[in-house]
């Protein structure tokens, strides 16, 4: 499916940068609240479309996809499962490792279900090709993928999502689970990060 585009012109120019947590951070709304509901919503839509009498085993990748999934699991309807595993390429910095660790498994088997991976920024690909071949290992009925944010000038690995929300540019976001030092999750916008001029971090 072909995601929402939001282009850098679309963070509205005339809006000045907010003051962020720290001092010479800064952030600046790139998708709205508004926005980010509306197309959660169609995404719910065409997923049941595609499954529309299969339970639907949610997997959550933590920390930064759980508002997403919580938000879809609710216009998903039907019989719908949770589950959730955490993984690391970033450390505490701003840019990926490339290097892939499993720090937290699924807690069921996902052998004869229908498995939904919801991610909330699918960028370099590194981390969504390792699960990927993860799952597929464990014999799921159907598996499908379904980003929030697709950044997809970043790619490095051949993966896509089956279901994708905006396609954004090569900015550092944050709000709506996604973080910057464990930072910003609770933002109800998607917003860009900004620093100041000699602190600006390196795009996730």
């Amino acid at each position: 499916m072909v995601a929402t585009a939001v282009a850098k012109s679309r963070r509205r120019p005339s809006q000045k940068p907010k003051p962020g947590n720290r001092p010479g951070e800064s952030v600046c709304i790139l998708i709205t609240r508004a926005r980010v509901r509306q197309r959660v919503r169609q995404l719910a839509r065409e997923i049941r479309r595609d499954f529309p009498r299969d339970t639907l085993h949610l997997v959550a990748v933590l920390k930064g996809a759980v508002l997403f999934l919580a938000d879809l699991a609710r216009e998903l309807g039907g019989e719908v499962s949770f589950d959730f595993l955490a993984v690391s390429s970033y450390g505490k910095g701003t840019s990926t490792t490339g290097e892939v660790k499993l720090i937290k498994d699924l807690d069921v088997s996902i052998e004869g279900r229908t498995v939904i991976v919801v991610e909330d920024i699918l960028d370099t690909g590194l981390t969504l090709k390792y699960l990927l071949r993860l799952f597929e290992e464990r014999r799921p009925k159907h598996l499908r993928v379904v980003v929030l944010l697709d950044k997809a000038e970043r790619r490095i690995a051949d993966v896509r999502a089956d279901y994708a929300g905006f396609t954004i540019p090569n900015e550092f976001v944050v709000g709506y689970g996604l973080d910057y030092d464990e930072r910003y999750r609770n933002l109800a916008d998607i917003c860009v990060l900004q620093f100041g001029q000699h602190s600006a971090p390196k795009s996730a």
